[in-house]
């Protein structure tokens, strides 16, 4: 279990399904000043259409996107899915490949991410729901089909969109913006805009330039200079 390379990643806040037709920042979006939380603008953003970011042979692409509610990581013998129903709760599964076995039912909990990293396999949990927000990463550990996990640390808010890159894990909350590595947590924007704009996707760039899809546009943060720039939908 130690070499999990060819491991198959399914990243998903409550999955982003990318659609057909691909959108270009500089022809189907303009820049503007991101909206005050509360606001009529804010509110109208809420209200719109969602777009999630990735990176296609190196460029950014954007598509409208619908939000999902499971994620998949395919494993020796089997996959485990996550499986996340907000406030009804979710759960960690493992279905084996065989149809003779049966599920196994590792935890319960609003699953976000399952994903290999390091040769090892991480989960993250969450959920945002009133005056709840929050959410923990997970180690899972398998040893003769018998898995067991252990906490690695806590968010101050709920998980909504994450990404690796190179050695470090970036992760979009609810309204902050977390930067790991050596899995030691870094805060880099606190108490953004995007809190309730559902964030479903990151595309990072490089080190310096990250993307992040969201209801009603995409922002543009510098994890350098500590900036952040929106761009919403010409029409």
């Amino acid at each position: 279990m130690r070499c999990l390379c060819f491991l198959i990643v399914a990243f998903a806040v409550s999955i982003a399904c990318y659609g057909q037709s691909a959108l270009t920042l500089s022809d189907n979006f303009i820049e503007t000043l991101p909206p005050k939380s509360g606001s009529e603008e804010w509110s109208a953003l809420n209200r719109s259409n969602a777009f999630g970011v990735k990176l296609v042979g190196g460029k950014l692409a954007i598509s409208k996107v619908e939000q999902r509610n499971s994620t998949e990581l395919k494993i020796p013998k089997g996959m485990l899915v996550g499986v996340d129903h907000g406030e009804w709760g979710g759960k960690l599964i493992f279905k084996p490949t065989l149809k003779t076995k049966e599920s196994v039912e590792i935890k319960s909990g609003n699953i976000q991410f399952i994903f290999s990293f390091q040769d090892k396999i991480y989960f993250i949990e969450g959920l945002a729901h009133l005056s709840i927000s929050e959410g923990s990463l997970y180690e899972l550990s398998i040893s003769n089909q018998k898995f067991t996990y252990r906490k690695i640390l806590d968010f101050e808010d709920a998980p909504e969109a994450f990404t690796i890159y190179r050695d470090r894990l970036l992760i979009v909350t609810h309204k902050n913006f977390y930067l790991l590595k050596d899995f030691k947590k870094k805060l880099i924007f606190k108490d953004a805009f995007w809190q309730t704009l559902y964030p479903n996707s990151i595309a990072a760039i490089d080190e310096q330039t990250i993307y992040i899809g969201l209801r009603g546009g995409i922002v543009r943060l510098d994890l350098v200079k500590k900036t952040m720039k929106f761009y919403k939908p010409r029409n």
